[in-house]
């Protein structure tokens, strides 16, 4: 491999007016050859003055330059022994000087845009949680509103049943009320016929039934409000018989329709049947004479 080394590299030589110039160039042998020094060609430099032999400043030059250019050959191989020298100290257990490989920077912005990345992602994961958290809440109280409405659905049937009950139990109150005035009404007609019938036709019948009653030497009729009274007990009295009558055929059927809710069992109760003494009273009541009507 040759090289060529331009004139300006020789600065002393190139002011000098009795030096003529010449290229130069400069061979050295591979890194796999041995480890002579590399064969430098020089050719001559004419012209030269005697009292210039002294300085040799050409000389000086091409020794400065061919020894340059052996340290550039050179370096390929110590670049070269040098992973070897890392082996060899590393087996040794040293640990040489480290090396960066590849391109640092692009390795330096990759890992600065992976920490980003992963910044970005953990904050994209809470707020995926927070939706998802919401959505939760959201499904929830939707679930509420649901059965809400189902359950208002239901106050609403009840409160349409209960109204449509209570129209008609305003209505049926309309017709007792207007029974109630009727019946008042009649009652007080009724009362006062009683009051003309008493005090007119009535009482002067009554005069002569008992005038006439004296004079055959027999005992005066009762007063109206005596026979009234009479007949007033005498009506408490048939309707309590009718009462205890009912009471007691009720009893009566109760007593031979068997029970559906109770199962036969083997052993009787103990104690008294319920019923007994208040059926004994009331056989005893209806058996007993009814009161004399004098």
């Amino acid at each position: 491999m040759s090289q060529h080394i331009p004139s300006n590299h020789l600065p002393s030589l190139s002011h000098h007016p009795h030096i003529t110039h010449h290229t130069t160039y400069l061979h050295y042998s591979p890194p796999n050859h041995s480890q002579s020094i590399p064969h430098t060609t020089v050719s001559q430099i004419r012209g030269i003055a005697p009292q210039d032999t002294t300085r040799q400043p050409a000389t000086t030059t091409t020794t400065t330059t061919t020894t340059s250019q052996q340290r550039t050959a050179n370096t390929p191989t110590l670049q070269a022994q040098q992973p070897r020298r890392q082996a060899s100290s590393s087996s040794n257990g040293t640990i040489g000087p480290l090396i960066a490989t590849g391109d640092w920077t692009k390795d330096l912005v990759h890992l600065a845009k992976t920490a980003e990345l992963k910044k970005h992602a953990l904050t994209l994961q809470l707020h995926t949680a927070h939706i998802l958290s919401a959505h939760a809440s959201l499904d929830q109280k939707s679930q509420e509103i649901q059965d809400i409405k189902e359950q208002k659905n239901r106050l609403d049937s009840e409160r349409t049943r209960l109204l449509n009950s209570l129209r008609e139990i305003n209505e049926d109150r309309d017709k007792a009320d207007l029974m109630e005035v009727t019946i008042k009404k009649e009652c007080d007609e009724l009362r006062q016929k009683i009051d003309q019938l008493t005090e007119g036709d009535y009482a002067a019948a009554k005069k002569d039934v008992d005038r006439l009653r004296q004079e055959l030497g027999q005992s005066p009729l009762p007063s109206l409000h005596a026979t009234l009274e009479e007949k007033k007990v005498q009506y408490l009295n048939e309707r309590r018989l009718n009462g205890n009558e009912n009471q007691i055929s009720n009893i009566k059927r109760t007593g031979t329709e068997p029970s559906e809710t109770v199962p036969p069992t083997g052993k009787r109760p103990r104690g008294r049947p319920k019923g007994s003494k208040n059926r004994a009273k009331a056989i005893a009541t209806s058996e007993a004479p009814p009161a004399s009507s004098s």
